[in-house]
C-alpha cells in the first residue's frame, strides 16, 4: 500500500469512529527554482562578486526559512533552487531575494544595481532536485552555447506557461 492509498478514518456500521489519525503539524516540502534577470538583462555580477552575492542571498533565504541547495549568479541572471517555506508566498520569497540582494550589491559600490521586475519560478520533484543542482551548477558551460532569453522560453514552454513575448524582457 503506498502513502495515498492509506486509510486515515475507519468507521464501524453504527457510525461509531473506530480510528482516525490526526495530523497535529503542518508540513511541506517544496522545492522551487527561481529565475531572474538583471534590469534590462545588463551583465552587472562579475566574478569578484559573485561568491559574496551567492553567501548573501544564501544567508538572507536562511532567516525566513528557507534552505538552498543550489545558486549561481551569471552575469545578467540567476538561479537558485530552494525550499519554499510553509508560511511564505513564492511571490514573498522573491520580493525578499531582490529587495535585499539589489541593496546589497549597491552597498558593494554597484550604484546602478537592480533586478527585473518579473520572475519566473518553477515546481521541482523531490527526485529531480540532482538533475536541477547539476543544471545550476553548470550554467557558465551551458551558456557558452544558449541565451538567457532561449534558455528562460524554454522553460516557460516545458512547464507549459503561456506567456506574450512583449513582457517577458524588462
Amino acid at each position: 500500500m503506498n502513502i495515498y492509498e492509506h486509510h486515515w478514518r475507519a468507521e464501524s456500521p453504527q457510525g461509531i469512529i473506530l480510528r482516525q489519525n490526526i495530523m497535529p503539524q503542518s508540513l511541506s516540502k517544496i522545492y522551487v527554482h527561481c529565475v531572474f534577470s538583471t534590469k534590462n538583462g545588463v551583465p552587472l555580477i562579475n566574478e569578484t562578486i559573485r561568491k559574496e552575492l551567492h553567501s548573501y542571498i544564501i544567508g538572507t533565504l536562511s532567516k525566513i526559512g528557507s534552505y538552498v541547495n543550489e545558486i549561481y549568479a551569471n552575469a545578467d541572471h540567476i538561479h537558485i533552487l530552494c525550499v519554499l517555506p510553509r508560511t511564505v508566498t513564492i511571490a514573498e520569497l522573491i520580493s525578499k531575494i531582490k529587495t535585499s540582494s539589489s541593496k546589497w550589491m549597491k552597498k558593494q559600490g554597484i550604484n546602478n544595481f537592480s533586478w527585473q521586475d518579473g520572475y519566473g519560478t518553477f515546481s521541482v520533484s523531490s527526485s529531480k532536485v540532482v538533475i536541477v543542482e547539476k543544471y545550476i551548477s553548470n550554467q557558465p558551460e551551458h551558456h557558452k552555447t544558449i541565451s538567457f532569453k532561449d534558455e528562460f522560453q524554454a522553460f516557460l514552454n516545458e512547464y507549459n506557461i503561456e506567456y506574450d513575448d512583449r513582457y517577458l524582457w524588462d
